[in-house]
């Protein structure tokens, strides 16, 4: 893999992983949605 390549496949991977963070923030702070994380640490925390 070329260096070009790999710079732009690491963009697109940082890009993807900031888009979902935002989207489980946004989906946490939209009222009464609480986000679930799938592996129950949220409801342990509770």
């Amino acid at each position: 893999m070329s260096p070009v390549k790999a710079v732009i496949l690491s963009v697109f991977m940082l890009s993807g992983i900031l888009m979902w963070g935002a989207g489980i923030y946004a989906a946490d702070a939209a009222g009464d949605h609480i986000a679930v994380d799938g592996y129950g640490v949220t409801m342990a925390t509770r």
